[in-house]
């Protein structure tokens, strides 16, 4: 760890908007410990679903490749692997950059549970698939502020920042698979999306920043694309903007202060800055 640098611990990092947040706050001076799934390039696996229609396929991206990012940008890199639906791995990952770096200043909460079902219809998406969802979204997040929350307080400063979704407070258009959401996701995010209130209720006072933060529809590649063309009415950020914006909320706690009671709409943000 860089001496005076802060460090911050970015779940979900492996790609997407968790990876962007990494690049992000390493370029605003924070020493990152990325957290994901997959280690290494060419490893990474897009679950397919319950029913068959879709297979598994390899998709890009890895805490092995956003190490070397980080670096880049001048800061020092910890890749931790962690699974949000395994317990053990969640402790082991944040145990792991407290014992290497000695603390955690910022935690940016962005995985969650994808794997088989998670976006299913409900009659077909069984029990347990909902069990993990409920693990990875809800209980990961809260087993990783257990862990770093004290630390925050022994130091009077620390910030999370929780990505939320709008389906924690929105019906869906249609079906899941025809314009919807699965209902094991949506409960997922609804659940996740009341811990930074709280936290920031109780905690506010003794140095704590808490944020609750959505990032609209988010997409890169052929997805971005695709989602145009599902949702042409739609604005649709890549995770370059709403990395940016998680960095500005983190480095401008001040500015953001009337920002802590709501919902953050991070595109609003991006705009704001000039990083849309």
């Amino acid at each position: 760890m860089t001496p005076g640098r802060p460090v911050a611990l970015v779940t979900g990092a492996s790609r997407g908007i968790g990876a962007a947040c990494a690049a992000a706050l390493a370029r605003h001076g924070h020493d990152v410990a990325v957290a994901a799934r997959t280690l290494k390039e060419g490893t990474g696996v897009l679950e397919g679903d319950l029913r068959g229609r879709r297979r598994d396929a390899p998709i890009a991206g890895s805490l092995e490749a956003m190490a070397v990012e980080v670096e880049s940008c001048g800061a020092r890199a910890l890749p931790v692997r962690m699974d949000v639906a395994d317990r053990a791995s969640v402790e082991a990952a944040v145990d792991a950059v407290l014992e290497s770096w000695g603390r955690i200043d910022v935690v940016v909460n962005v995985a969650h549970y994808r794997g088989p079902g998670y976006d299913g219809p409900f009659l077909t998406t069984p029990i347990e698939v909902i069990e993990r969802t409920l693990e990875g979204d809800i209980i990961a997040p809260l087993a990783i502020l257990k862990r770093v929350v004290p630390g925050m307080l022994e130091r009077g400063v620390g910030t999370i920042v929780n990505m939320s979704s709008f389906v924690a407070v929105q019906n869906p258009p249609g079906p899941a698979g025809e314009g919807g959401w699965g209902l094991a996701y949506a409960v997922g995010k609804g659940g996740f999306d009341r811990i930074a209130g709280v936290i920031d209720a109780e905690l506010g006072g003794q140095g704590i920043v808490a944020y609750n933060v959505e990032p609209g529809l988010t997409a890169y590649g052929e997805r971005l694309l695709a989602q145009r063309e599902q949702y042409p009415w739609a604005e649709i950020s890549t995770p370059e903007s709403i990395g940016a914006a998680v960095a500005w909320l983190v480095t401008h706690p001040d500015e953001a202060k009337p920002l802590r009671s709501k919902r953050i709409h991070l595109p609003k943000i991006a705009r704001d800055i000039g990083a849309a």
